[in-house]
C-alpha cells in the first residue's frame, strides 16, 4: 500500500499511546480515521482534539475489542459512514503480570481477550471486507519484541504477543497465496513511553479477581515504580507511528522500531535449533535493547 490520501484507517486502542500517535500519523497522511477504544471520555476528547486539526473525518467509537459484536459494529460504522477500510491497526493491548501458575483464570481471559483474540476476530471481520474492496490495503498487528523472545514472570503478555506474531506470519502467507491486494505487518517494539502499566484501569468488572483491590506489597510497589521509570525512558509513540508507515510502504512483515535486539533474537533461534536451554531474563532486561 503506497497511497493513503482519502483512504480509511481503523485503529483499536486509539485513545492513547501508540494508537493515538498512529491516528495522528494517519491524519498527516491524509486519511479518514475510525478511532476505537474502551475508555470513552478520553477517546472522545482525543478525537475532538484531532478533528480540530483536519478536515478529514474522524469517527470515534467506544468498544471493548474483546467482544466480537462490538468489533462488528466498528466495521459496520466504518463501511456505512466512510465507505470501507484500507488500513486496519489491531493495536489495543494490555499488560499482564504473573507466571504460568500464579496468573488466575480471569487474568488469562482478560489478557488473551484483548491482546490476541481481538486480533483474531478483527482479521475474521475485516479481511473479507478488504477482499471485497479489491484495492490495496494493509493490516498492522501490534505485538512486541516479547513476541520474539521470552522473560521470567511474563507468561500472559509473552504468550499473547507470540500468538500475534505467529498469526501475522500465517496471515502474510495466506494473503499472498490467495492473490489479494492486502499486505500485513507485525509491530514488535521494545519499551515505549505509554501508560500500558496502568491498563488494569480498563479491566472489565466481570474479569476482576477478588484480590484486584488489595494494596500492593512494598516489593511490588518498588517493581512498579521501576517499570514506570523504564517506560518513561522508552521510545516515543510518535517514533513508533513513523516506523509503522515506513514498514507499510516497504510491504515489510516484521517492523522492529528498536535496534539492539537482533543478537537476542538470533540467540533464541540458536537455542531452539541446537537444543540449548535459554538464559533466564526478567522482562525489564529482555525488553531493553543491548548496546
Amino acid at each position: 500500500m503506497q497511497a493513503f490520501e482519502g483512504k480509511v484507517a481503523v485503529i483499536t486502542g486509539a485513545a492513547s499511546g501508540i494508537g493515538r500517535n498512529l491516528a495522528e500519523k494517519c491524519i498527516a497522511e491524509g486519511m479518514h480515521v475510525v478511532m476505537t477504544d474502551i475508555e470513552e471520555p478520553v477517546l472522545k476528547a482525543v478525537a475532538a482534539e484531532l478533528q480540530a486539526t483536519t478536515n478529514n473525518k474522524i469517527l470515534p467509537i467506544t468498544a471493548d475489542v474483546a467482544i466480537e459484536a462490538e468489533l462488528q459494529n466498528v466495521l459496520n460504522e466504518a463501511v456505512s459512514n466512510l465507505g470501507g477500510v484500507h488500513l486496519l491497526c489491531n493495536n489495543a493491548g494490555v499488560g499482564g503480570r504473573g507466571n504460568a501458575w500464579t496468573a488466575t483464570g480471569k487474568d488469562w481471559e482478560w489478557v488473551l481477550g484483548v491482546n490476541l483474540m481481538s486480533v483474531i476476530v478483527g482479521l475474521r471481520l475485516f479481511v473479507p471486507q478488504m477482499i471485497i474492496q479489491d484495492e490495496p490495503c494493509h493490516i498492522v498487528n501490534t505485538a512486541s519484541v516479547a513476541g520474539l523472545m521470552g522473560a521470567a514472570g511474563d507468561a500472559l503478555y509473552s504468550v499473547t504477543k507470540h500468538g500475534v506474531v505467529a498469526l501475522t506470519e500465517n496471515l502474510f502467507r495466506d494473503l499472498r497465496s490467495e492473490g489479494t491486494q492486502i499486505g500485513c505487518s507485525v509491530l514488535c517494539p521494545g519499551f515505549v513511553n505509554t501508560n500500558i502499566i496502568d491498563s488494569a484501569r480498563n479491566r472489565p468488572r466481570h474479569l476482576q479477581d477478588d484480590t484486584q483491590d488489595e494494596i500492593p506489597s512494598g516489593e511490588v510497589e518498588e517493581q512498579l515504580a521501576m517499570f514506570r521509570e523504564v517506560l518513561k525512558q522508552g521510545m516515543q509513540p510518535s517514533e513508533i507511528a513513523n516506523a509503522v508507515f515506513e514498514g507499510i510502504r516497504k510491504d515489510q512483515l516484521y517492523i522492529l522500531p528498536h535496534s539492539g535486539f537482533a543478537e537476542r533474537i538470533e540467540q533464541r533461534a540458536r537455542n531452539i535449533t541446537h537444543g540449548i536451554n535459554p538464559e533466564v531474563l526478567d522482562v525489564v532486561t529482555l525488553l531493553q535493547p543491548k548496546d
